[in-house]
């Protein structure tokens, strides 16, 4: 048995199914994990496998080429969750691995993502799921603050990587705009120069003192709100079960609305 273990993003897992059909071992003897196991089995080989962006590129286009953009876009945003193995046995980067031999090896694709009986298709689907959902989520809640330099400012924590995603969007609703998405969690920032495409960067030493100071005109707006959110709120009738099935309790800590003990609606 041979189990590649791979850095847990798409270039790290693209690689990995790179290398495991590169090796020709027989694909019943391959495992593919982005978790190092606690307990090694002893007729099992480990093999770490380096991330190489020209790899996973040429694994990309074998895909699109041969099974098309839908379904790269669900492989694509499995690999991109937050889970690993969660309530399934099953890793993500092995699920992806599996679903994509079984994809070259029926040559049909869209067939292979609708065969969800099979363990590691349906794993992909949940995956994918997830991470979606969460996407379309922050679509929705993502607020942005102009900053004292003009800079427009997000910060989300989401439990999946779904930066790429939301950089396609607001680049196509922003496309003018300076702006910046920092995902806390990851301790990773999303930039988008005006009239450029975004770009991913290391975010660990992004100075927090300069991200809090907000322009004159925002701080204004901001008070707006938030007194026209407390002031419209009738207490009688407040219902925070409500108000967390609108805005999920994880959202509320980056809405400005929220970041008051006092809020209700």
């Amino acid at each position: 048995m041979y189990t590649y273990i791979c850095d847990n993003t798409i270039d790290g897992i693209l690689t990995g199914v790179y290398d495991a059909y590169a090796d020709k071992h027989p694909l019943r003897e391959i495992s593919l994990t982005v978790d190092i196991p606690e307990n090694l089995s002893l007729f099992t080989q480990y093999i770490t496998v380096a991330s190489d962006s020209e790899k996973a590129a040429k694994v990309a286009r074998t895909l699109k080429s041969r099974f098309g953009q839908d379904f790269y876009e669900t492989i694509y945003q499995a690999a991109m969750s937050g889970a690993h193995s969660g309530k399934s046995s099953m890793d993500k980067a092995n699920a992806i691995f599996q679903t994509i031999a079984l994809a070259l090896s029926s040559g049909n694709g869209t067939k292979t993502l609708l065969a969800l009986g099979e363990p590691c298709i349906y794993r992909v689907f949940e995956l994918c799921r997830a991470t979606g959902r969460e996407a379309m989520h922050l679509l929705g809640f993502v607020r942005f603050q102009e900053l004292e330099n003009g800079i427009l400012f997000s910060k989300v924590h989401p439990h999946h990587h779904v930066l790429p995603i939301l950089g396609e969007h607001f680049s196509d609703r922003f496309p003018e705009e300076n702006f910046l998405i920092y995902d806390e969690n990851r301790q990773l920032a999303l930039l988008h120069p005006a009239h450029q495409h975004y770009f991913l960067a290391d975010a660990t030493t992004l100075d927090s003192e300069l991200l809090s100071r907000v322009s004159e005109d925002e701080a204004i707006f901001e008070q707006l709100w938030t007194t026209f959110f407390h002031n419209i709120a009738i207490e009688a009738r407040t219902n925070p079960k409500l108000q967390s099935q609108m805005i999920p309790k994880r959202f509320q800590r980056d809405t400005i609305e929220f970041q008051s003990s006092s809020a209700h609606c």
